[in-house]
């Protein structure tokens, strides 16, 4: 039993020291792509990419088979984007993580970014699989689900569990 109790301090520590380095990201900075293939719908306010498809906003970048940009175009000025959706081999890279899924939201507006479908989280040497990552750009807070359905707070959706290995370095190098 103490064991047991040891080891959930030991996981505990290791996720709480895990912030994601998306916290604060500056979702106002200018975002690049490149693509094979680009399709402007300006009467729909939307932009379709196509063929290993590479967004980089800051220090995020986003890689997918498919990306499409939803936009809002302001009497004058710039069109002003507010979401974009990508869809097959999603690929989410920051300074600290990387996340991989089947199909992933990146909602400039809310400042969230949600992967869905396989997911893979990786920190260092730790890594989790779930089917649902939700990232909150404001906190840098991260949430996996272990089924990708709808949750209520604090209750996975039914179906799935979240697994994962916790890397935790040595407390005492000396040892």
């Amino acid at each position: 039993m103490k064991s047991a109790f040891l080891l959930v301090l030991l996981v505990a520590g290791a996720a709480s020291a895990q912030t994601s380095s998306l916290k604060n990201h500056d979702t106002d900075a200018p975002i690049d792509f490149d693509a094979a293939r680009i399709e402007v719908r300006d009467k729909e306010n939307q932009a379709l990419l196509s063929g290993d498809v590479k967004i980089r906003q800051g220090n995020m970048t986003l890689d997918a088979d498919s990306v499409k940009i939803f936009y809002s175009r302001p009497v004058r000025g710039d069109p002003s984007v507010r979401r974009l959706d990508a869809q097959g081999n999603v690929r989410l890279v920051s300074p600290s993580e990387r996340a991989t899924g089947r199909y992933g939201v990146y909602d400039v507006t809310e400042k969230q970014i949600t992967l869905i479908g396989d997911v893979v989280l990786n920190q260092g040497q730790s890594q989790l699989r779930g089917q649902r990552l939700a990232i909150d750009l404001d906190s840098g807070r991260s949430t996996l689900d272990g089924a990708s359905g709808t949750a209520t707070p604090g209750k996975p959706a039914a179906g799935g569990r979240v697994s994962g290995r916790f890397v935790v370095p040595p407390r005492n190098p000396s040892k």
